[in-house]
């Protein structure tokens, strides 16, 4: 059993760019954290993926990659002993998102799975890891804000890693035991 952190900027991005991992995660009995810097909300969407939210560590004024953000984050990750970590992809055109990406980083430097997803406002994404979410979709499609998109975005990324439907990441660092 994995213990798996997935980091967002604010609710709703980690629904788009990782539920039906998350989705998958808890069938495999892996534990599963949400962590939201700022904002609130994401109830719901905790309650359909089975797993914890955690609000917290966006600072006012819009999130920063601070030594207070840095810790908090630190903070779930120690707490929950997370060896999974997923963050938005760093180059993106929301400055809280990039914000919440370096952070994450940061505060996962000893992490040995650290991979990133990609939001509607990423600008460059290049991912080599591919979770088949096909027995999930349903599930990610009860949670996102556009299952319209959702859908043709896990087909797409499905095509390119040759099954129905697909989710996919960018890792920093991706250690497989085998």
């Amino acid at each position: 059993m994995r213990s798996v952190l997935a980091v967002g900027a604010v609710p709703g991005s980690v629904e788009v760019g990782c539920a039906g991992t998350l989705a998958a995660h808890r069938a495999a009995g892996d534990s599963v954290t949400v962590l939201v810097l700022a904002g609130t909300g994401g109830e719901e969407a905790a309650r359909a993926l089975d797993c914890l939210l955690v609000h917290g560590a966006g600072e006012p004024g819009g999130i920063v990659a601070s030594p207070c953000t840095i810790a908090a984050i630190e903070n779930v990750i120690d707490g929950i002993d997370a060896d999974v970590i997923y963050a938005p992809a760093p180059d993106d055109a929301l400055a809280d998102h990039r914000a919440t990406a370096a952070a994450t980083l940061s505060a996962a430097r000893h992490g040995r799975r650290v991979l990133h997803y990609a939001g509607p406002s990423t600008l460059r994404f290049e991912p080599s890891v591919f979770v088949d979410v096909t027995s999930y979709l349903d599930i990610k499609l009860k949670v996102v804000t556009d299952p319209e998109m959702a859908a043709a975005s896990a087909r797409h990324l499905g095509a390119l890693a040759r099954v129905r439907y697909a989710e996919a990441f960018a890792p920093t660092r991706f250690v497989w035991d085998l």
